[in-house]
């Protein structure tokens, strides 16, 4: 018995017993600003493509794409985060569509500039993938491996051309070396110092990434663990952190979201930035896909998983599920 003359003298339970209370006593909530829409932009269709691995995205024309970000501005979505897809024909070895001012990704920047202007936050990947013909995040060496300092090259041409388009943020999301210091410096060079960057800091190499891969029609063969971190490593990843961080990012970024919580809670921990995870593909596929079998609650699922990213320490999350679950939270479901 307690003191109290009741056992047990504490109840935990008292704070669950309806959903008004526990609505108040919720500790971590989520927000519509807190939410980012990666969206895909593809060269010469006519209308959208659907993504088959994900039910409900589609590789955008450049009209539903301005669709698409006016309706996340509406539904109170903070930003939204641009891949280009360009045509097979225009991809080369060195990604030259990825800097060509007229390439598809600039012209989406400039699309999507012109409609929401400031409302809505416009970031861009950084990256080659999307534009080689190999699929690698780099220009190849001689032997076949990413050449790390070419690709820095590559990536300062990248974040002059996205600036100059309009971007408010970049996304340099290739894991080379030095990546964030050359971008910053490009940036600053042609009187960009405005425009942020969001450093894809812990970017795992994972199989969660397999719809994505269609969604910007890659040409990858192999795989990306000599420049993507090992799942294995954490360490590694706050020393990928204090690189960053030295190198001017303004945001960092875990990726995968879910399967790295981990990542995330520690890295949250240790800065005093803001800090973004990235909801990918897989993770969003299997949800739907489990959904589409009736074995889970679709809805409940993503509302649990979003809520265990932020509860993780994200200050913002990219996700597919951005706009539908930014509308229900205005409208209070």
């Amino acid at each position: 018995m307690t003191a109290y003359g009741s056992f047990p003298g504490a109840r935990p339970r008292r704070l669950r017993t309806n959903p008004a209370m526990r609505r108040m006593v919720a500790e971590t909530r989520l927000h519509p600003a807190d939410l980012i829409l990666p969206a895909f932009v593809r060269e010469g269709i006519a209308e959208p493509v659907p993504i088959s691995a994900m039910p409900g995205v589609v590789q955008h024309t450049r009209d539903t794409l301005r669709k698409a970000a006016v309706e996340a501005r509406e539904a109170g979505v903070a930003g939204i985060m641009l891949f280009g897809v360009p045509e097979d024909a225009k991809k080369d070895a060195l990604g030259t569509a990825g800097t060509d001012p007229d390439g598809i990704l600039q012209v989406a920047i400039r699309d999507v500039k012109a409609e929401v202007g400031d409302e809505l936050v416009i970031m861009s990947d950084l990256c080659l993938d999307e534009y080689t013909d190999h699929g690698h995040c780099g220009v190849l060496a001689a032997d076949g491996r990413v050449d790390n300092d070419a690709t820095l090259e590559r990536y300062a041409e990248m974040a002059q051309v996205q600036a100059d388009a309009g971007v408010h943020v970049v996304g340099p999301s290739g894991m080379m070396d030095g990546q964030i210091g050359v971008v910053r410096d490009a940036l600053d060079t042609i009187g960009k110092e405005d425009v942020s960057i969001l450093a894809y800091t812990a970017k795992y190499s994972s199989a969660f990434y397999g719809p994505f891969r269609e969604a910007v029609g890659s040409s990858l063969k192999g795989d990306r663990k000599t420049y993507q971190q090992d799942p294995a490593n954490v360490r590694e990843s706050m020393r990928e952190l204090a690189l960053d961080l030295e190198e001017g990012a303004d945001m960092v970024m875990v990726k995968p979201a879910g399967p790295y919580l981990d990542v995330l809670a520690k890295v949250a921990e240790s800065v005093d930035v803001p800090v973004a995870a990235y909801q990918i593909s897989g993770e969003y596929a299997m949800v739907e896909a489990a959904a589409e079998k009736g074995w889970i609650d679709r809805d409940k699922a993503i509302a649990e998983t979003l809520l265990g990213i932020k509860r993780a320490g994200a200050s913002m999350i990219l996700t597919y599920w951005a706009t539908e679950v930014a509308q229900g939270i205005s409208a209070g479901r």
